[in-house]
């Protein structure tokens, strides 16, 4: 079956988990989930679970199996804690989770990054992987990187990943 045939077959509305990993962060001020929901919204998707969690190694994947234990989410995404800080615990956490990594998802963000903000792409350890036969997508904070790996990457890709990985 062709790429395009893939797409075609893939699912047009899909429901995702947002989850925001930061330790800074209130409801107020989470503006890199509100950021996904919106956007998410806007292209015709559902926000049907949205947290905001610590970004401890433990919570992180505390909230991820929530998310994916989930009858009413498709896929998940995350935002906070990818960085190098001590703090960013959300890339090993999840690296030690997932039942199989997408080693493409992290690698193309970081070559579109490399495109607008040069060698500072490299401190970003966005990751991506399947957890109980659901993908799980880790973005950084930054609501300009949201924007790169939604309109570049997730919202381009997120049916077919979806549906690759729900076909039994």
């Amino acid at each position: 079956m062709s790429l395009e045939q893939h797409r075609a077959e893939s699912e047009g509305r899909l429901r995702f988990a947002v989850l925001t990993f930061s330790d800074t962060r209130d409801a107020q001020s989470d503006r890199g989930g509100a950021y996904l929901a919106e956007r998410l919204a806007e292209a015709g998707h559902d926000v049907t679970w949205r947290e905001l969690v610590s970004d401890a190694a433990a919570d992180v994947q505390a909230a991820v199996r929530r998310a994916v234990a989930r009858a009413d989410v498709d896929l998940v995404l995350t935002t906070g804690g990818t960085g190098v800080a001590p703090r960013d615990q959300a890339y090993d956490a999840l690296r030690g989770l997932f039942d199989s990594d997408i080693p493409g998802f992290g690698e193309l963000f970081r070559w579109l990054s490399y495109q607008e903000i040069g060698s500072a792409a490299l401190l970003s350890r966005a990751v991506g992987g399947l957890l109980a036969g659901k993908v799980v997508l880790a973005l950084p904070g930054s609501p300009k990187a949201l924007r790169l790996a939604l309109d570049e990457i997730v919202l381009r890709e997120a049916g077919h990943l979806v549906s690759q990985t729900t076909k039994t």
